[in-house]
């Protein structure tokens, strides 16, 4: 299945100044308004994990029935990086092999959960942002830890959330999934609204503080790494 159809196909830069500038140029293409799927058939969740030596990587796609939360299809992509370590461009490492991975899919996903930012990144266009432009899918990051901005500190019953604010600029939203445990902090990338990506990590966190797209695609990356490896 080619998912990689929104229109505007991938092009691997070849310096920092063309990364940047491809980031500039995709930007206002990433709609931030969405509404987006409130009631999505299935979630893919995307994940890399790395060798030590950080010249080799896999990339993971889980596909979860948004329902039961089973994995329903999945995908895996080995390779090496694409692009050098550049803060603010660690996307551009990642996405031959992710969409590598998703065009490996047979199920279509209605939405993308990254483990990364989309619009909670210093040039506002985090790999989710890139991905949905790319591929034409919702898209959304849901991170452990933030990459930028300020927030209040959100209530501490499962549900609660505050605005993970940048400049004076919303940019997403540190929600607890969990009673008494930290926070993740959710970024829209494309075709989504900012509350309606909060709902569905919520629905995406039954048990854990993870959303399940997370944690299978983090597994299933892992297992590709070491297969690789041995």
């Amino acid at each position: 299945m080619t998912v990689t159809g929104g229109g505007h196909r991938y092009v691997a830069p070849r310096s920092v100044a063309e990364a940047q500038r491809v980031q500039e140029e995709l930007r206002p293409l990433a709609d931030l308004v969405g509404p987006g799927p409130t009631a999505p058939s299935t979630v893919a969740g995307l994940d890399v994990a790395y060798a030590e030596s950080g010249d080799r990587l896999a990339a993971a796609v889980t596909v979860l029935d948004a329902r039961t939360l089973a994995v329903v299809d999945s995908a895996v992509s080995v390779g090496r990086p694409a692009f050098g370590y550049v803060p603010g461009l660690f996307a551009f490492r990642e996405l031959p092999a992710l969409l590598d991975a998703l065009d490996r899919l047979t199920v279509r996903p209605d939405l993308l959960v990254c483990d990364g930012r989309g619009l909670a990144h210093p040039r506002r266009f985090g790999l989710a942002c890139h991905l949905g432009v790319v591929t034409g899918l919702p898209a959304i990051g849901v991170g452990k830890t933030p990459l930028v901005g300020e927030w209040d500190e959100p209530a501490p019953h499962r549900g609660a959330w505050t605005p993970l604010r940048d400049g004076g600029e919303v940019v997403g939203g540190v929600l607890r999934t969990r009673n008494g445990v930290k926070p993740v902090f959710v970024s829209v990338g494309h075709r989504m609204s900012l509350a309606n990506a909060v709902d569905r990590v919520l629905a995406l966190t039954p048990r854990y503080r993870l959303p399940e797209t997370t944690r299978t695609a983090h597994r299933l990356c892992r297992e590709a790494l070491a297969a690789a490896s041995a």
